[in-house]
């Protein structure tokens, strides 16, 4: 009997989702409204995040509590508008940040992590993407040495608890590590496992193909028309009506679009970002500005300047003055001529206020799956969760305990 399955969402997470299954005999049907690649995995700063072994907390210091309130850097910005409709999901995602919750998160988190780069290894051989990955690492580089020596004592920390690989550098050996840059820093930590990527949405559009050699279809449709059936579930495509037994929503943050409708009431939020590449000499490996929030990377279409969080509703009009203010942090350590697009780029990363994603059975509609609010590192954690995911599905031993990640602790 065919096995047949529909996939919403054609991001890392949808794309290596559907992949899973296509290697296990599954007939699949990728579904997004626009090209694979094009949306949230298109923007990020293309680090598949192997040491990224504990999730962004909500800040609860005082100094970067009031860095946050007042807008001081480039990481964190919000519209005083949404926060009421925000307020729900992000007090809980301040208590799940506090010492008695944080923990058991972070140790559900680094069991994904672990998988990230092997997981993603498998995928890029298949689909013969070796030329867009350099597997050396990124650093994250310091201005001032009090923030430097205490990255170091989380550094040494997370080698001891879980493993990762880095290397401490001090000014000169920065300096000659990063020769363009243009002024003396305080140092570095060069995370030695993550991998960076020249493009990330052509790194997502190599693994679409890869699907459709492998006798999956990649269709454009609209996740909203999806209703149950007789037999399964339905959507609305340019190819007509398709029909399969199983439907996985993997729509990152616009997961609401069909959770609402069948009545799921999840805490979800976004976390929007921007960025913009420019012209000029860019560095030899991707800079996380760790003290101005800010990621300086790389990349085929130029050095790509990414933000950090933007708090407001997913569809605000854009306020990219973080990125104007990254961009002056960046020109001050490198030479950045011109930008290369006419209008940053904007995009929404799908978060939970326990900082988990959500992997699993929808509790109340048979033969409907979740894979979605991977926030940061979708791009990082596609190919585990689309693994674990299948795995689930097809009655599989999984690679990990999925408990941590199903939808019914955020109901």
């Amino acid at each position: 009997m065919t096995r047949s399955a529909l996939v919403l969402g054609a991001g890392m997470v949808g794309t290596c989702t559907a992949l899973h299954l296509a290697f296990r005999g599954y007939e699949v049907t990728l579904v997004d409204r626009r090209e694979p690649g094009r949306e949230t995995s298109y923007g990020n700063a293309g680090i598949i995040q192997r040491e990224a072994v504990e999730p962004y907390a909500f800040p609860r210091g005082i100094p970067a509590l009031l860095s946050a309130a007042f807008k001081r850097g480039a990481d964190v910005n919000y519209h005083l508008g949404a926060l009421p409709r925000l307020a729900a999901p992000l007090l809980r995602y301040w208590a799940n940040s506090g010492p008695a919750r944080y923990p058991a998160i972070a140790r559900d988190y680094a069991r994904l992590t672990e998988h990230a780069t092997s997981e993603h290894a498998r995928l890029i051989d298949a689909a013969s993407a070796q030329d867009l990955v350099q597997r050396a690492g990124y650093r994250a580089i310091f201005r001032q040495t009090a923030s430097l020596d205490a990255a170091l004592t989380v550094a040494q920390r997370w080698a001891q608890d879980y493993g990762v690989g880095f290397v401490p550098q001090d000014s000169g050996a920065l300096a000659a590590a990063e020769p363009a840059l243009r002024q003396r820093l305080a140092g570095a930590i060069h995370w030695t496992d993550p991998w960076s990527v020249s493009d990330p949405g052509e790194l997502v559009e190599r693994y679409a193909a890869l699907l459709a050699r492998s006798g999956g279809r990649v269709v454009r449709g609209d996740a909203a028309t999806l209703r149950a059936t007789a037999t399964g579930w339905a959507v609305q495509t340019d190819a007509g009506t398709v029909d399969a037994g199983q439907t996985v929503i993997a729509l990152g943050p616009w997961a609401d679009t069909v959770l609402a409708p069948l009545g799921y009431r999840l805490p979800l939020f976004v976390k929007r970002g921007y960025h913009r590449h420019y012209t000029g000499t860019g560095p030899n490996l991707p800079l996380l500005d760790a003290d101005r929030g800010l990621v300086i990377a790389p990349m085929k279409r130029g050095v790509r300047l990414t933000t950090g969080a933007e708090l407001t509703d997913i569809d605000a009009p854009a306020t990219p003055w973080q990125l104007e203010r990254a961009e002056t942090s960046a020109r001050e350590l490198l030479d950045l001529p011109q930008p290369v697009e006419p209008a940053p780029w904007r995009g929404a990363r799908p978060c939970t206020p326990d900082m988990k994603p959500v992997i699993g059975a929808a509790p109340r509609h048979p033969g409907l799956w979740f894979n979605f609010g991977h926030s940061h590192q979708g791009f990082t954690l596609g190919p585990v969760s689309g693994r674990l995911l299948a795995e689930l599905m097809d009655g599989e031993r999984p690679v990990v305990d999925p408990q941590p990640y199903g939808p019914q602790r955020l109901m």
